[in-house]
């Protein structure tokens, strides 16, 4: 008999112990797994979103916090605090292009929330390069009508001609947006002026994208619109930065606490092969007397446990990304990330996966050091001893 059925035998030998211990490396490794697809799949979705911005700068009110600012991103409800006074001094500031101000609300169409985006149409469409698939797009700077992103007109059947309610006001729809693949997929558009007036926030913005002449002077027009204005400015690179390396705070600690499980399971392969070697005492004081080394012994109850590891680990990651689809819609469904529902689809890459796979063989093959090398230090006639 070789080594390995040797093991395969052994390892169902006690089919109970082995279907608990594998079980418990498989439920280990599915939560790491999980947590790790979800938190790559948020974290490509917030990506995606930066890349819908078009803009190099980002001008918000002083102050915001980190849910304010990945709203930005998403398209959320958010706070009219900047006059248009202070966008037109943005405006006039040297090296800027372009400056496209936004008002962030939402309404109750057929009693599902539903973002409201008012935008001045001329500079967004160039800004955006938005492409109708259906009807027209606004005639004028304060045509009191409404676009819909694709998505939302899917999702409500929506087409143009229909009547779209915002703040308990009809409005026509006039047209529905191609589809993007970022937050204006899921955003119904208004020009700005109507949405003040409709909200009762005239004069006032809730944040504005800026567009710069020239790439390299970044920073300093960054700076000369601080000084011109009474505003913050971050840069779009910075504003990914910082909601990234709060996710990933999040990621890593969701990712933490199911490590714990998996050092938990490591511990049940040492128990399992611990009581497995006293329990083999007999058989392995017969493999020593008929001339099995120390190193075959070592082997064989190293390849048990790093089995335990790679089938562990295989079952895990399926578990794991089954989990991830199941349950991610409801991990992701918060204050911070609500918006991003629409699409945090699960994402896995294959680097990731055998970096997965090694870390499961590798804790199960640490596990198994020292109950095989206990199994080597049993004498043949003291393993032989009946007790």
């Amino acid at each position: 008999m070789n080594l390995f059925k040797l093991v395969w035998r052994n390892l169902l030998r006690r089919k109970g112990r082995f279907v608990f211990t594998l079980g418990g490396v498989a439920i280990g490794m599915a939560a790491f797994v999980s947590l790790l697809t979800i938190g790559q799949g948020l974290d490509r979705e917030i990506k995606k979103q930066a890349q819908g911005l078009g803009a190099n700068l980002v001008v918000t009110p002083k102050g915001w916090c980190a849910y304010e600012q990945i709203s930005v991103l998403t398209g959320e409800q958010l706070p009219e605090a900047i006059p248009m006074s202070e966008v037109d001094k943005i405006r006039a500031v040297p090296g800027v292009k372009n400056v496209i101000p936004y008002v962030n609300e939402k309404t109750a169409f057929r009693n599902r929330p539903v973002p409201v985006i008012g935008v001045l149409p001329e500079e967004m469409r160039a800004l955006q390069k938005w492409e109708i698939a259906a009807g027209r797009y606004f005639n004028g700077a304060d045509e009191p009508a409404v676009v819909v992103g694709a998505a939302i007109a899917t999702q409500f059947q929506l087409k143009p001609g229909d009547t779209f309610t915002v703040r308990g006001n009809p409005l026509p729809i006039v047209g529905v947006l191609s589809e993007a693949g970022n937050k204006d997929d899921v955003a119904s558009f208004v020009p700005l002026p109507v949405v003040q007036e409709l909200y009762e926030v005239k004069g006032m913005v809730s944040f504005a994208l800026v567009q710069v002449d020239d790439l390299q002077q970044v920073d300093t027009v960054s700076l000369r619109i601080q000084e011109k204005a009474n505003v913050a400015v971050v840069t779009d690179k910075q504003l990914l930065s910082s909601i990234l390396s709060i996710v990933g705070t999040v990621s890593g600690a969701m990712q933490a606490v199911a490590a714990v499980g998996v050092l938990a399971a490591a511990f049940g392969i040492i128990n399992t092969l611990l009581t497995a070697v006293y329990e083999r005492r007999r058989e392995i004081g017969i493999m020593q007397a008929v001339g099995s080394t120390r190193r075959t012994l070592f082997a064989a109850f190293l390849l048990e446990s790093g089995l335990y590891g790679l089938l562990g680990g295989f079952v895990g990651v399926l578990m794991g990304i089954l989990g991830a689809y199941v349950l991610g819609p409801y991990l992701t469904d918060n204050a911070f990330t609500a918006s991003l529902r629409q699409s945090p689809e699960p994402s896995l890459d294959g680097t990731t996966l055998l970096l997965t796979f090694g870390l499961s063989i590798g804790l199960a093959l640490a596990a198994g050091l020292y109950p095989a090398y206990r199994s080597t230090k049993l004498s043949p006639v003291e393993a032989m001893r009946i007790v």
